[in-house]
């Protein structure tokens, strides 16, 4: 029966009802956990981040407030300040390199899961708001539309930022030979 109840609702019952928090979380958990991968692309950090935002989104239900925006929205951007904190935490952690790796001899059997990192590599090189826009647009399938409402900008703004990344990321990839096939 909760099931059928709209976000605003069940955020509404959440506050005193934990089985209406746990409808919210079924009706989100795959679309946080998708876009938490996709930032940190390891599935236990991103298994990990999902559960810390639902807990944070738990404990402060009753701070919501429906302000136009979709509840998604205010757990994607609790999501979004987690993701950032892990990557602001994991850039000051000194990481050893490996000493003996050498280089493979012919062509790696794991060759397209490498362009695929570069591609990532070069999303990640990205300012955070455009990783954001990449995210939402292509990892989470979200519509210009949907993708403004989010992010407090116009259909217009969102379809612009989006062309000038694309752009950008064009002639990133152009720039580097061992990404062009």
């Amino acid at each position: 029966m909760t099931a059928a109840l709209s976000d605003g609702e069940l955020v509404r019952r959440a506050t005193a009802d934990r089985a209406a928090f746990g409808v919210l979380y079924e009706r989100y958990v795959d679309q946080v956990y998708s876009y938490l991968y996709y930032r940190t692309a390891s599935v236990a950090d991103a298994e990990d981040l999902t559960a810390r935002t639902f807990f944070q989104a738990l404990n402060h239900i009753g701070d919501y407030e429906e302000r136009g925006l979709p509840f998604a929205a205010w757990l994607m951007t609790i999501a979004h300040n987690l993701v950032a904190n892990y990557h602001r935490d994991r850039s000051r952690r000194v990481i050893a390199p490996l000493e003996s790796a050498g280089e493979p001899a012919g062509p790696s059997p794991f060759a397209a899961a490498e362009d695929a990192q570069a591609v990532r590599d070069l999303i990640a090189e990205l300012p955070p708001e455009r990783q954001h826009l990449i995210l939402l647009k292509y990892a989470q399938g979200m519509s210009n539309a949907e993708i403004a409402d989010m992010t407090n900008r116009s259909v217009g703004a969102v379809k612009s930022l989006l062309r000038r990344t694309l752009a950008a990321l064009k002639r990133d990839l152009e720039r580097r030979p061992e990404l062009r096939g």
